[in-house]
């Protein structure tokens, strides 16, 4: 039998070696492909820029990377539970640091290594970086020799100097107790603290307690040689002395009586289950050692069942982790261009920490952290790491505060604007949804989800009821839904923020499987079989909704098969002006969207059908504020071949042509001269599209699906759809596969009124 320690211990080297060594490389931002980029990169070019910054220092943010790049630096004197192993054996994890700096918050990163003890001499070296870096992110470095090394940054650069292992970690610790007192009843004013570790960590924690609130004098610290008391002499330095006593008192035993918090900052097994049970009512227990923590929550919470309990462990609740905070301060503070990150941005950072712990867990979250409780309270004090809303919140307050405070040197004008695009950034459909957001909230439409037991459709229901002005209207059993919103810590409730419809006992049953039995009844649907579809098919009971009045649009798919779903869509809701004629998807890539039709609906569409399929593609693009330009795409290109697909496409092109149309289209064409400029005027130069399409319509529909599953898969492209074309926003049929997230921009789609367009 294997031992797990070995397995994972194996896992974790693999994962730094293969398939190439290390977390980190280097990727140019801009095109290297020929002599002219060659001397716009290089000389002659590059001594433009040069002259442009020694003209006004701050051009340096405009023409080179500085603006958004951080340098990590240590000399591994402390790295994590390790301790004193030097700079070269702490370079994993720095590069580590570097690369949660670009995941969380797409910050640029230079992990650098100085093989420097003493710490007048490393702040020299780290100030003398300082035309390299927009910020320094100073990182297990020993105490007391932080402090000195910090304080001399601080005083000598004009950029943010942020001492992460202290300050990040009172950041987090500050959010934790915050929404720790709200659960527990308690104020700052009023507590107890007992606190031990003397060490950097531990003294920047309670610094932040006492900028939150605490009275100094009701915070005990003790470390390894006992309480700091006033007149101790052994293993002083000025931070603990801030901290000493005025007491008799000498143990954590004579101390830790009565107190209201816990911090733990230290070392495996220092607090007792007696100590734990000697806390006030409702204790607080921060146990942050690593990677064994100073009492295991199991046995706090045996000695004291209500005990709030953090850790710095993943495998536990309520893990403090210090990438909740760094990359979201350094966010705010680089794009504010601060010249330093004060008190009011690190207050700003843990007010944002807490306060999104307390609204509704995001999907995206829930997503990644499957089986776990998230909703607030003792064991969801803080939000996770992949909480994507931490961006947008955090980075904003913090920008937000170094404006008030007078640190900014490059102010936001608009941080409404400014949040949404950080959103942008997390969320990829975002920027491209805003006017389709902006058109749904100038009509309450209503939209019923015919899958409204799912976890996402719950999901989804309430970020529409918090960020549409629609009325979201869910099929499903009261209890299912009722438990599951409660399950999943939801605030949203049947009956009174949405409608609900119930197929096993509604009211309204009668009138439904009337309504369908008279549009069904010369198509083979008795009284008995309407009555069952009513009973057991939420599309359907959907689409009636629909067709009756009580909703404006419908939305399904979320299990099942696109087409089963569009036959009972197609049954209640076409008419003489509605009919299916395309499904269209927007494919967002890493350089802009790609819409792709007809995905679904038309197996082999008819030119008359293709061509349907590009007026229609061309009116949805446009509802999210682009031009349209579309390619009908074939293996024949411009009439080089006869088979089917290209004799369809250019009778479509035809029929097109017979009318005059205010969109671009060009074809056929394969997919390549389509996207390529260059190859398209060289193949036919008077052709009639300038730039690369946008819009791929292609002449059956497993090349469509199967394009757009090859972009999603491989290409990283999320889909926003897919988008049933012709209904009138009637109905869409979305594909089982898509998110929450993917729901509410559906949804968004769905609530936007016809009449803007068309």
């Amino acid at each position: 039998m294997s031992d797990p320690n070995e397995t994972l211990r194996m896992a974790a080297l693999n994962y730094h070696e293969f398939p190439k060594p290390g977390k980190l490389e280097i990727r140019a931002t801009k095109p290297l492909a020929n002599g002219r980029d060659l001397a716009r990169a290089y000389s002659p070019g590059v001594a433009e820029a040069c002259l442009e910054i020694k003209a006004d220092p701050a051009n340096a943010s405009r023409y080179t990377s500085r603006g958004n790049l951080v340098a990590v630096v240590t000399n591994g004197t402390a790295v994590l539970g390790l301790g004193n192993i030097g700079a070269l054996a702490s370079k994993p994890v720095m590069e580590g640091k570097a690369v949660l700096f670009k995941k969380f918050a797409n910050i640029d990163c230079f992990d650098i290594e100085l093989d420097e003890p003493d710490p007048e001499k490393l702040a020299a070296i780290v100030c003398a970086m300082g035309p390299t870096f927009g910020a320094i992110n100073l990182e297990d470095i020993k105490a007391p020799d932080c402090f000195i090394v910090e304080r001399i940054c601080r005083e000598r650069m004009d950029i943010p100097v942020f001492h992460d292992d202290q300050h990040g970690t009172a950041i987090v610790v500050g959010a934790a107790a915050k929404n720790a007192l709200h659960v527990a009843g308690k104020r700052w004013e009023d507590i107890k603290i007992v606190s031990t570790g003397g060490g950097a960590a531990g003294i920047a924690c309670l610094n932040m307690l006492v900028k939150l609130g605490v009275r100094r004098s009701n915070i005990w610290l003790c470390d390894i040689n006992g309480l700091v008391y006033e007149g101790r002499a052994e293993d002083m330095n000025p931070q603990k002395a801030e901290f000493a006593q005025k007491t008799d008192l000498r143990t954590l035993d004579e101390v830790i009586e009565g107190a209201d918090l816990f911090l733990g900052l230290s070392g495996p097994g220092v607090l007792s289950v007696e100590q734990v049970k000697k806390m006030a009512p409702r204790p607080i227990v921060f146990a942050l050692a690593n990677p064994t923590p100073e009492i295991m929550p199991d046995l706090a919470r045996e000695a004291v069942p209500d005990a709030i309990i953090a850790t710095g462990r993943s495998d536990f609740p309520n893990q403090v982790n210090n990438v909740l905070c760094f990359p979201f301060i350094f966010r705010g503070a680089l794009d504010v261009g601060a010249t330093q990150i004060n008190d009011a941005m690190q207050i700003a950072c843990v007010d944002g920490i807490a306060e999104l712990a307390r609204a509704t867990t995001s999907a995206e979250a829930a997503a990644a952290y499957q089986g776990e409780p998230m909703t607030f309270g003792a064991d969801y004090l803080i939000p996770k790491p992949f909480d994507p809303r931490l961006s947008g919140i955090v980075s904003t307050a913090v920008a937000r505060a170094a404006m008030e405070s007078g640190v900014a040197a490059r102010p936001i004008e608009d941080l409404d604007t400014y949040k949404a695009k950080l959103d942008a950034s997390v969320f990829k459909s975002a920027l491209l949804m805003r006017p389709v957001f902006e058109a749904s909230k100038k009509d309450a439409r209503r939209i019923v989800f015919a899958e409204g037991e799912d976890e996402r459709v719950l999901r989804a229901a309430q970020a529409v009821l918090e960020e549409t002005s629609e009325q979201p209207i869910l099929i499903g059993r009261p209890s299912v839904i009722e438990a599951r919103c409660e399950r999943m810590g939801l605030d949203i409730r049947p009956g009174r923020d949405f409608r609900l419809v119930n197929p096993e006992d509604d009211p309204r049953y009668r009138d439904y499987w009337g309504s369908y039995h008279e549009i069904m009844k010369r198509r083979g649907v008795t009284p008995d079989l309407a009555k069952a579809v009513m009973r057991t098919n939420t599309t359907a009971i959907g689409a009636v909704m629909v067709h009756r009045g009580e909703a404006d649009s419908l939305l399904c798919g979320t299990f099942g098969e696109y087409r089963w779903h569009l036959n009972y869509v197609s049954q209640v809701l076409s008419d003489k002006n509605h009919h299916p004629h395309g499904a269209l998807s927007m494919m967002i890539l890493e350089d802009g969207p790609l819409f792709i039709a007809d995905t679904h609906v038309r197996v082999y569409p008819s030119p008359e059908d293709l061509a349907e399929t590009a007026m229609g593609a061309a009116r949805h693009v446009r509802r999210f504020g682009i031009e349209p330009k579309i390619a009908f795409c074939s293996q024949s290109q411009f009439g080089n071949q006869g088979e089917d697909s290209g004799k369809r496409l250019r009778a479509a092109i035809a029929l097109l042509d017979a009318a005059p149309r205010d969109f671009c289209y060009e074809g056929e064409m394969n997919i390549d001269t389509a996207l390529d400029e260059e190859l398209r005027a060289r193949l036919l130069p008077d052709n009639r599209m300038e730039g690369a399409a946008n819009v791929l319509i292609f002449s059956n529909a497993d090349a469509a699906s199967g394009v757009r599953n090859i972009l999603k898969m491989k290409g990283g492209g999320l889909e926003v759809g897919p988008i049933l074309m012709g209904m009138g926003n009637r109905a869409h049929i979305v594909s089982p596969s898509i998110t929450a997230r993917g729901l509410l921009n559906m949804a968004a789609i769905a609530g936007t009124p016809v009449a803007t367009y068309g």
